[in-house]
């Protein structure tokens, strides 16, 4: 009897190792698997842009004897590690200048969505005199760097002048007539300008003169005057607000 209850004990036993040795071969094939799809899960992927893809459009600009003048602006988007470049010549407010590129950077990145981390954006602006300031050619930069990041073709009939806000709003300007006929002259057949500003409000100064008590009294008083641009340029104007009813006049493809 006692013989047999140690058969029976040791049956078991034999029973339990095997059971033990089935449920880890089961336990570290399973866990074999898991580690293996872990490592085979899909890297980051690249970014949209594969090659290089440049873009060319025309900043307006007024000199410093109140003449609109145009000058170039490319901007080249490559792979690369982030970076910003830019080559400027003799430009007036050269802060400002680094601080639109910075602004349209940042929409530009919102707008297409682009992880610029892995791409980096190079500024040409070519001009023989300080003739652009910083803040009106956000607006142009902007699109200019959305059009390079999504490789598209630029509708250089229509040129923009304005500042570009954090939130891709566009912002008031000066000088917009005598930019609008520079852009006129160079062949554009539509000009952006900002909100409000296909309007002008100038202030023109009126002399007015009487005689009193034998001397004559003068004294100047001015103005206001409502000037259409469009009248006064000889070229087509559309407000925008933002650059995406700007992009709307400038991408063909």
């Amino acid at each position: 009897m006692k013989n047999r209850r140690k058969k029976d004990y040791a049956d078991l036993l034999l029973v339990g190792v095997i059971l033990i040795l089935i449920i880890s071969s089961f336990t570290g094939h399973y866990l074999t698997l898991t580690k293996t799809s872990t490592t085979t899960l899909p890297s980051t992927p690249s970014p949209r842009l594969q090659q290089t893809s440049e873009v060319q459009l025309y900043l307006p600009a007024v000199d410093s004897e109140g003449n609109g003048v145009v000058t170039p602006l490319i901007v080249e988007a490559k792979p690369g590690r982030g970076r910003v470049l830019v080559d400027v010549n003799q430009l007036l407010f050269w802060v400002d200048t680094q601080h639109s590129i910075q602004v349209a950077k940042k929409v530009a990145e919102d707008v297409t969505g682009e992880d610029l981390s892995n791409i980096d954006l190079i500024y040409v602006i070519k001009t023989n005199a300080s003739l652009i300031e910083g803040p009106s050619a956000g607006a142009a930069i902007t699109i200019a760097t959305i059009a390079a990041l999504e490789n598209k073709t630029i509708n250089k009939s229509v040129m923009i002048t304005g500042t570009i806000n954090p939130d891709g709003t566009i912002g008031p300007v000066g000088g917009i007539i005598p930019k609008a006929k520079a852009a006129k002259d160079v062949g554009a057949k539509l000009f952006l300008v900002p909100k409000g500003q296909g309007t002008q409000t100038t202030y023109k100064p009126v002399r007015e003169c009487e005689q009193i008590a034998g001397w004559t009294i003068c004294q100047i008083e001015y103005r206001e005057e409502k000037v259409n641009v469009m009248s006064q340029s000889g070229i087509s104007i559309r407000e925008v607000s933002n650059i995406t009813e700007a992009l709307r006049y400038f991408i063909l493809r």
